[in-house]
């Protein structure tokens, strides 16, 4: 059994073509980019002898095995160890939201289905909605309708879409939205059966969601006393 997480990179935008091809080759094509913006002080980009960048961030699914090919990859191949190179790590999932949607994101992976996650016991859960670009406001109708609280919206371009026909049977657009909502553990199965059924696969939104296991939190005091 495999554990499936999500596998984020970051890095100056002036490299994102460089990691593209990277995980590419290694047969990871799901990707989801959005841009940021670098926050180190200026002692620190002057002690390493750097300049603030822009930066992009990489969202993409790996396995526990596949992880291990990356990171030795990333190590040896784009030196990611060195400052200003960038940085990877990988975030356990708690659950995806349909079987066609699982088989998509692992596609060219040897991915069987264990546990959940490696942190059973939490009280709270990220759930994240990869959609269409336009549609967060009628992913937020569904999921308020279910119980959750407020989300916030992050742009981002899909790659790597290709497989989605094979597996999904529709093809998909390049502009995203990433929607994060902090979701009740025990809401969690409501409010993803909600965004599926008004904004899934069946949908303009075309919405994949999964969730993230949540260590704490503050400022949800009010969703505790409901």
């Amino acid at each position: 059994m495999s554990e499936l997480s999500m596998m984020v990179t970051i890095t100056e935008r002036s490299k994102l073509t460089t990691f593209l091809s990277f995980y590419r080759e290694r047969q990871v094509p799901v990707q989801f980019i959005s841009l940021a913006l670098g926050t180190a002080s200026n002692e620190t980009l002057n002690y390493l002898g750097l300049e603030r960048s822009d930066k992009c961030v990489f969202a993409s699914f790996v396995t526990d095995e596949k992880w291990e090919e990356l990171r030795r990859g990333l190590r040896r191949e784009l030196q990611i160890d060195v400052p200003g190179m960038g940085i990877a790590f990988t975030v356990p999932l708690s659950s995806i939201g349909g079987r066609r949607e699982l088989q998509f994101l692992t596609e060219h992976q040897n991915y069987q289905k264990g546990e959940e996650s490696t942190m059973k016991d939490t009280k709270y859960e990220l759930l994240v909605v990869i959609a269409n670009h336009g549609y967060s406001d009628l992913i937020m109708d569904a999921a308020r309708g279910a119980g959750a609280a407020g989300g916030t919206v992050i742009h981002a371009k899909g790659t790597g879409m290709e497989g989605a026909e094979k597996f999904l049977g529709i093809s998909l657009a390049a502009e995203k939205e990433m929607i994060y909502i902090v979701v009740h553990r025990d809401k969690r199965n409501e409010i993803m059966s909600a965004i599926m059924r008004d904004a899934g696969m069946e949908s303009k939104a075309k919405s994949i969601c999964f969730t993230l296991p949540v260590s704490a939190t503050a400022g949800l005091r009010l969703i505790e006393e409901d």
